[in-house]
């Protein structure tokens, strides 16, 4: 059963957040929702999310699960508020213990932070397999960009994450803790492996050389036409560009806020007794 797939792109971060859901029934997931933040005032809002949430109520759908393909290191995850306004579950890959560590240890987090992933409902292993409605969600490790990136298959479609881009932007970056060209290159072609038909769902699109915003490709294109991985580009080829091509990127803007909020399933750091919640910018430190 292939499902009904509906994209919600956000201005502010590039990201695009799905709604997933069973062909011909209720039942569906949310990928990798945005929580508004501006970091210049410090202000966090749920336009976004609320989007989504009137989309969903508007088809009487059930949300049975929030999605995460990863630790985002570009954007807030809205997965707490929506859990918190639908009682869905979490889900993660389970390596997000190893980003919870790195980031625990940056961020100088108390003993009450366990980096177990307990925060979220679920940790998904490689090749795990979950019902929704009825639909057989599948789960593939895809790591490189980060340790704990995972890519979610229902019927024909599969949400990659930042592990690719569309066929023209290529790939993900592997400069953040725990990153790898060569286990990048390793997961990519996991992905490629799927059936040519397979729809793949992009997390981010920045619209190169001017063209429409886009975030849906199939398997057989970015087999052929990826600018990075496209054409049986070799192994060792892809390593020296990517590592290359890393070292002189900048930080993502909303690295430093976004993670640590993001290591908790979305939630902010507990206020404190002033009523005030904080997050933590480690100075000197990265």
């Amino acid at each position: 059963m292939n499902p009904r797939v509906k994209g919600f792109f956000h201005d502010g971060t590039n990201t695009v957040s799905y709604v997933v859901a069973e062909a011909d029934g209720p039942a569906c997931a949310i990928v990798d929702p945005v929580l508004d933040y501006d970091p210049k005032a410090g202000r966090t809002a749920t336009a976004a999310a609320d989007a989504i949430l009137a989309y969903v109520r508007a088809g009487n759908l059930k949300v049975e699960w929030i999605l995460e393909t990863h630790a985002h290191a570009d954007h807030l995850s809205a997965g707490s508020y929506l859990k918190e306004k639908l009682g869905s579950r979490i889900g993660v890959g389970a390596n997000i213990v190893a980003v919870q560590s790195v980031f625990k240890d940056l961020y100088h987090l108390e003993p009450s932070f366990p980096a177990d992933g307990s925060q979220f409902d679920r940790l998904f292993e490689d090749e795990a397999r979950f019902k929704l409605g009825g639909l057989e969600g599948r789960v593939l490790w895809t790591p490189g960009h980060t340790p704990a990136c995972v890519t979610y298959i229902f019927g024909d479609a599969a949400f990659v994450g930042d592990t690719l881009f569309m066929p023209d932007f290529g790939t993900a970056r592997v400069d953040f803790p725990g990153g790898d060209a060569s286990v990048l290159y390793d997961s990519i072609h996991r992905i490629l492996a799927l059936p040519d038909e397979t729809r793949l769902f992009m997390c981010h699109d920045y619209g190169p050389n001017g063209r429409d915003y886009a975030w849906e490709t199939t398997v057989a294109k970015q087999r052929a036409e990826n600018i990075h991985v496209g054409a049986n580009r070799s192994r060792e080829e892809f390593i020296g560009f990517r590592t290359e091509r890393d070292a002189c990127l900048s930080m993502p803007e909303l690295l430093l806020p976004s993670i640590q909020v993001n290591i908790r399933a979305g939630a902010l750091p507990e206020e404190e007794s002033n009523g005030i919640s904080y997050l933590k910018i480690p100075l000197n430190a990265v």
